[in-house]
């Protein structure tokens, strides 16, 4: 496997940008001095610490049903085909599983749904209580693991989508077409997808120098449509033909549109305060954030399109708003007694009608009404990204990937594994025994 094609599987991952610049220098030998000295000054990096991480180079990847398709085949005595990393497969599968005891995989309380004695004769089903249960259980199961399986490959997505843009749909034979423009992606993406640190600061400006230098590689000629999946921006979408910037504004406002809707689901069974956005421990705040960014970043994304193609007219009327982030009450806590308080942005976004409930029609919000919010509470709408694509400043200055827990940076990566496992900085019980029952040094 060359360096294009690690480059490739990369976009799927989390690699540390460092690791990446060093792909970059393998995949492109035809660098001038410059531009080698440029990515060298950060792949350099990459062995700092002798190239060990105690962080994950992946997100999360769900884990199929195989187990449970297993154990449904070992009692059904089945052995049709089934994709067990697609739960529409799966479900499809405890169906026909469940065909012969009236199963149906929508129906599957265990206390609702089960057929009694009656029912169980009138539809030619001979087994006893206790065999009819037996299946019935392993089959609720299947069917809760397709749900489950399929709520987690959602949040992956939107995950992704929130930190990389459509780079799932570059195929590899496209990719590798375009070396200047492929390692611009990977390396690009990379820095979008760092870790937030638990600081004051705001998040750190992706566009770092060896952006820079690998964009400015890319001329006529280069795949622009591919690098806007990635970077959609005036410099880059300025590039595209009419069709190719129909197409993205296309997928940009149906992923806006679809994240808003599954945003309103969570909401509707939140308690979480619309004034602060601050959850107390124990609240799943994770999932809220992965959809917040990935919506953030699909409707940064649309608006971005809608500008470029002179379209901002269309949304005139039906402005949404920005998704605020919920925050942890420890770091609002550290905000107050720092001089801090929460983000101006927070109060925009409870004084505007629910982003959902304005793409679905449900309210109004223009984008008048936008501008009127925001300076109300001391916000440059448009540089603060609520009625203009968002423009980042001056480009970043590289920094080594930092070991987090939890967030908080850790010199030494090994000494962060024992943090990690010991649950510190998580708002769990400190776990002592990882230290060999002393408390935690420092």
């Amino acid at each position: 496997m060359d360096a294009l094609d690690r480059l490739y599987r990369s976009l799927d991952a989390r690699p540390r940008p460092e690791d990446v610049a060093v792909l970059v220098l393998e995949a492109l030998p035809s660098l001038k001095r410059r531009e080698r000295a440029v990515i060298n000054g950060v792949a350099a990096h990459a062995s700092r610490l002798h190239g060990f991480s105690g962080m994950s180079d992946d997100y999360a990847r769900p884990v199929g049903a195989a187990r449970q398709v297993a154990a449904t085949r070992r009692l059904f005595e089945m052995d049709d085909v089934v994709d067990v990393e697609a739960p529409l497969s799966v479900l499809e599968f405890a169906a026909l599983a469940g065909a012969g005891i009236g199963f149906d995989p929508e129906h599957a309380d265990f206390l609702a749904d089960r057929l009694n004695r009656d029912a169980r004769a009138s539809a030619g089903i001979e087994l006893s209580k206790r065999q009819y249960n037996r299946r019935f259980r392993v089959l609720r199961r299947l069917s809760a693991k397709a749900d489950r399986l399929g709520r987690a490959q959602e949040l992956r997505r939107a995950t992704l989508l929130a930190s990389a843009g459509f780079v799932g749909v570059i195929d590899r034979d496209r990719f590798r077409a375009d070396p200047d423009a492929a390692c611009f992606v990977a390396y690009f993406t990379a820095r979008r997808k760092l870790r937030r640190e638990f600081s004051l600061a705001g998040r750190e400006n992706p566009f770092d120098q060896v952006a820079d230098v690998l964009l400015e590689r890319c001329r006529s000629g280069t795949d622009w449509a591919m690098i806007a999946l990635a970077h959609p921006v005036w410099d880059v979408l300025r590039h595209l033909s009419a069709e190719q910037l129909g197409e993205l504004l296309g997928r940009w406002s149906a992923a806006t549109r679809s994240i808003a809707s599954v945003l309103g689901e969570l909401w509707r069974t939140s308690d979480v305060d619309r004034a602060t956005m601050i959850v107390r421990s124990g609240v799943d705040s994770s999932t809220w954030n992965a959809y917040a960014g990935a919506y953030n970043a699909a409707r940064t994304a649309w608006i971005a399109c809608l500008h470029a193609a002179g379209l901002t007219s269309l949304l005139e009327a039906a402005w949404p708003g920005k998704t605020m982030r919920v925050m942890a009450a420890d770091l609002a806590w550290w905000h107050e007694q720092t001089g801090g308080g929460l983000h101006p942005d927070t109060a925009v976004w409870a004084s505007l009608p629910l982003p959902w409930e304005v793409l679905d029609g449900t309210a109004t919000c223009t984008r008048s009404f936008v501008e009127v919010a925001c300076r109300s509470h001391g916000v440059d709408p448009q540089r603060a990204g609520w009625t203009a694509p968002r423009k980042h400043g001056l480009i970043a200055r590289f920094r080594p990937t930092p070991e987090l827990v939890h967030g908080v940076a850790v010199s030494d990566p090994l000494w962060a594994m024992a943090l990690r496992r010991a649950h510190a900085f998580s708002g769990k019980p400190l776990r002592t025994e990882v230290f060999g029952g002393q408390d935690l040094p420092g």
